[in-house]
């Protein structure tokens, strides 16, 4: 072991730093925050911190069995709305970034403005973000019931869209609007690593389009939409920015159709002042999203062993 290390003495010198950073900004506020869901931390103990009554898994008990709990109120309803957002706004970015790249690509007059004007999105700030959409989607005045309802005669009447099981598709929409372009981006590179002869080949073969593309581009782009899935799935389950900004602090109250968990965890620690349970919400959150992470990397290098 020592001579291992004294033969990449210079490696493990130049990952000292980050290591060290690592952690203090993560390891160390990681066992904190576990720590933190076994205190009686509220606002009569929050002045003595983590030296709080030690309360054991009481808080993970509120949480996940007693039916009374006010964190435990809207709890599933957050579940099921994270569950339905992370799964579409996945999706949807990874699609539209895909269809957009398959366009760019392509060599035509301005394609370098073009990319770079595509870009524009992913360089608004999130909290930007949340305060134009939450504008945009108002009942009277936004402009996005003006079009579909005044100009497009598509909508009867003016729905609320920040209201109401509408609420979760004036999340979705802004969040796919604002990541696309990392996934256009990513994509577009892949897609240039693809080798024309490929394609070549193919057309000799008589090969349609749609077929080239399953047969040739999507398995090759299958090491850049893997990650992006999987980036996808750890950003959006944490999705927090947007929410609160477009709704507010708490976005919506317990069971409503605006509640995703971090604004859940939020509300109920910051608004009710129960760290203790929302820590241990976060931390059942944190094992959740280890097992699926595990479970995709799992499928990942078995799918690229097979292959």
């Amino acid at each position: 072991m020592l001579k291992e290390i004294r033969k990449n003495k210079f490696a493990y010198i130049f990952l000292a730093p980050t290591a060290t950073a690592m952690f203090f900004l993560h390891f160390l506020p990681i066992v904190q925050g576990i720590y933190m869901s076994f205190l009686q931390l509220d606002q009569f103990t929050l002045n003595r911190y983590l030296l709080a009554p030690f309360v054991g898994f009481k808080n993970y008990y509120s949480v996940l069995i007693q039916a009374d709990s006010p964190i435990r109120i809207g709890l599933f309803e957050a579940i099921r709305n994270t569950t339905i957002y992370t799964i579409l706004v996945t999706l949807g970015t990874l699609w539209v970034g895909l269809i957009v790249a398959l366009m760019v690509n392509r060599k035509f007059r301005g394609r370098s403005i073009i990319r770079t004007l595509f870009l524009f999105p992913w360089i608004v700030p999130t909290y930007v973000t949340g305060l134009l959409w939450g504008f945009m989607w108002q009942k009277n005045i936004g402009i996005i019931n003006m079009v579909l309802v005044d100009y497009l005669h598509l909508l009867p009447s003016k729905p609320f869209w920040l209201l109401g099981p509408n609420t979760l598709w004036a999340i979705i929409i802004p969040t796919v609007w604002r990541y696309w372009p990392l996934s256009m981006l990513m994509l577009l590179a892949g897609l240039q690593t693809i080798p024309d002869e490929l394609y070549e080949a193919a057309d000799i073969d008589g090969a349609s389009p749609w077929r080239k593309f399953w047969m040739i581009t999507f398995p090759l782009l299958k090491p850049v939409w893997a990650i992006l899935i999987l980036f996808g799935l750890i950003y959006n389950v944490y999705s927090f920015n947007i929410v609160i900004m477009m709704f507010g602090f708490g976005a919506g109250f317990p069971g409503q159709w605006g509640d995703l968990m971090m604004t859940d965890i939020f509300r109920n620690s910051f608004q009710r002042w129960d760290f203790g349970t929302g820590a241990a919400t976060s931390v059942l959150l944190l094992m959740v999203m280890i097992g699926i992470v595990n479970i995709w990397f799992r499928y990942y290098k078995s799918s690229e062993e097979y292959r």
